[in-house]
């Protein structure tokens, strides 16, 4: 398996982008801030998302609780109030839900924070800000950051603006260390390929929010171009949502972000070809989507560049549709990093 390992830098841009949703305002200025450590970013993160959190107001939930009390709350607990005589004293076990801020969504927030505080290496001015969000989670219980679940956190409508921050705090959590490596620093193992992909793929589409929001990019849905005459059984059809879609005028791009340890397959015969699935999904894609049958919709599976010697590099057109797939370094500077994402935008010319 090639291994692939990102500067910092552009791990600290990816992010900046990433999670500008999290941030009210200084998306600008966080890309380019220089950071001493890795840690400082995931810091100005939490600061940033915290604090629109508290505006927005922290989530609360109602959690069971059973108490012995003296008036009746709830639901009286007949079993363990005769168990343990409580009638004798005058009073009844009780359960019921109390609406709380004490979460464990808010429990895995605090105790990230203090383990920030406690072993990150973090600026005294992120440090400050950081403790000065402690007050707001005073009433939450502080937990021990290897007991989180992190698969059992689940997201709605009233919770939803945790599910980034979240992810951030796992990131810290599973991986506060970093490693040095011939005089730079590199992303460790740490960080899985699942939780690149799904940073990769929100900093794409980041990117292009804020820099071409005249191509209204979206993770937009693709509609299955079926015959109505003669469909049966189309809601058994899976969804298909696209990562980014550009759109320019009449034409579209439909990008599909690929972050693996191999970004091309190698067949029988030790030829290295693009991922078979990868590409029929994209054609799939492109093919629904160009309901005008004239060849306006293209397709581009961009990965991210592996340290092997082959890498995708194919633009061929398909029954009149544009398809290709080449590779972002995610390695390079920023501005020959913003130059590759640049060039994507040449594939919606005329």
């Amino acid at each position: 398996m090639t291994e692939r390992s990102i500067a910092i830098r552009n791990v600290y841009v990816m992010m900046a982008y990433a999670f500008r949703a999290i941030r009210s305002e200084g998306n600008d200025r966080i890309a380019a801030e220089a950071f001493d450590h890795l840690h400082d970013l995931f810091a100005e993160i939490l600061v940033r998302g915290v604090g629109t959190q508290v505006k927005r107001g922290l989530h609360h939930d109602y959690l069971y609780r059973s108490e012995t009390l003296a008036t009746i709350r709830g639901r009286i607990d007949i079993t363990r109030t005769a168990a343990t005589r409580s009638t004798l004293r005058g009073r009844l076990v009780c359960e019921f839900d109390e609406y709380e801020l004490d979460t464990p969504h808010n429990r895995a927030l605090k105790s990230v924070v203090v383990l920030l505080l406690r072993h990150g290496d973090v600026a005294a001015p992120r440090r400050a800000a950081l403790r000065r969000l402690l007050p707001y989670l005073d009433a939450v219980t502080l937990i021990a950051p290897t007991s989180i679940r992190w698969g059992a956190l689940t997201y709605h409508r009233a919770n939803a603006t945790y599910r980034l921050l979240l992810g951030v705090c796992e990131l810290i959590v599973r991986g506060l260390l970093l490693t040095q490596e011939a005089g730079s620093t590199k992303l460790t193992s740490w960080v899985s390929d699942d939780a690149m992909s799904r940073l990769y793929e929100r900093f794409l589409r980041e990117y292009y929010i804020v820099h071409h929001p005249e191509l209204s990019p979206t993770a937009s849905t693709v509609n299955w171009d079926y015959d109505d005459t003669t469909a049966l059984g189309a809601e058994q059809l899976p969804a298909m949502r696209t990562d980014v879609t550009l759109r320019r005028g009449h034409r579209a791009l439909i990008i599909d972000a690929k972050y693996y340890s191999q970004s091309m397959q190698v067949g029988m015969w030790g030829k290295p070809t693009v991922h078979s699935a990868n590409l029929y999904q994209m054609l799939t894609y492109v093919k629904n989507a160009d309901v005008n049958h004239d060849g306006s919709v293209s397709g581009l599976l961009l990965y991210a560049r592996t340290e092997a010697p082959a890498q995708p590099r194919l633009d061929v057109i398909v029954q009149g549709n544009r398809i290709g797939a080449r590779t972002l370094d995610l390695n390079r500077p920023w501005n020959e990093l913003s130059t590759q994402l640049e060039d994507v935008v040449t594939w919606l010319q005329n």
